[in-house]
């Protein structure tokens, strides 16, 4: 049951996820909340993670969350119920845009997905800040915000402005400064 529970579930998100695996994020922030075994801040962890290894990000969360749910075959189910529905529509389109390839409705149906997408990715984008920043459980008003966490992202961000180096350095500079700030 857990294992068709986890595969319906990543089934629906990926069905309405209209830009890619960090569009994913509103609907795994909501399926958090409405959870007992997923909070936003194990999703943050999970997406730093994903973002981390190779693959796509949505796969890798998936599977990183299927897996805290049930074992090796739940982060199974969870990544083929995420995958599931892009092949069948990926399928369906590719038939229907050989057909319909100059057709109006068809572009304008693709030119008005634009916007869902560019909706959902800043979602996503406002909640990794918002959960970045934001300690919601901090016991005094005082240290709400996280100003480690914000300084390094400042630092980070002027330095790509400023020096426009390749991202993996960054990225590196970042986990070691994580390491040693005990983010």
């Amino acid at each position: 049951m857990k294992m068709l529970y986890l595969f319906t579930v990543f089934f629906r998100i990926d069905l309405f996820a209209i830009g890619g695996g960090f569009a994913t994020l509103p609907f795994l922030f909501e399926l958090a909340d409405k959870s007992d075994w997923l909070t936003r801040e194990s999703i943050g962890n999970m997406l730093a993670i994903a973002q981390s290894a190779p693959g796509a990000i949505g796969v890798n969360l998936s599977a990183l969350i299927g897996f805290k749910y049930s074992g090796i075959s739940g982060g199974l189910m969870a990544a083929l119920g995420l995958v599931t529905p892009s092949i069948i529509v990926i399928i369906i389109a590719a038939r229907m845009l050989e057909t319909f390839r100059e057709n109006k409705i068809i572009k304008i149906l693709f030119t008005s997905l634009r916007p869902a997408a560019a909706g959902l990715l800043a979602a996503a984008g406002l909640g990794v800040i918002v959960l970045s920043f934001w300690n919601a459980a901090a016991p005094r008003w005082y240290e709400f915000l996280r100003w480690k966490e914000f300084l390094l992202f400042g630092l980070i961000l002027f330095l790509v402005i400023k020096f426009k180096k390749h991202p993996i350095l960054y990225i590196a500079a970042a986990g070691a400064a994580g390491i040693i700030l005990k983010l």
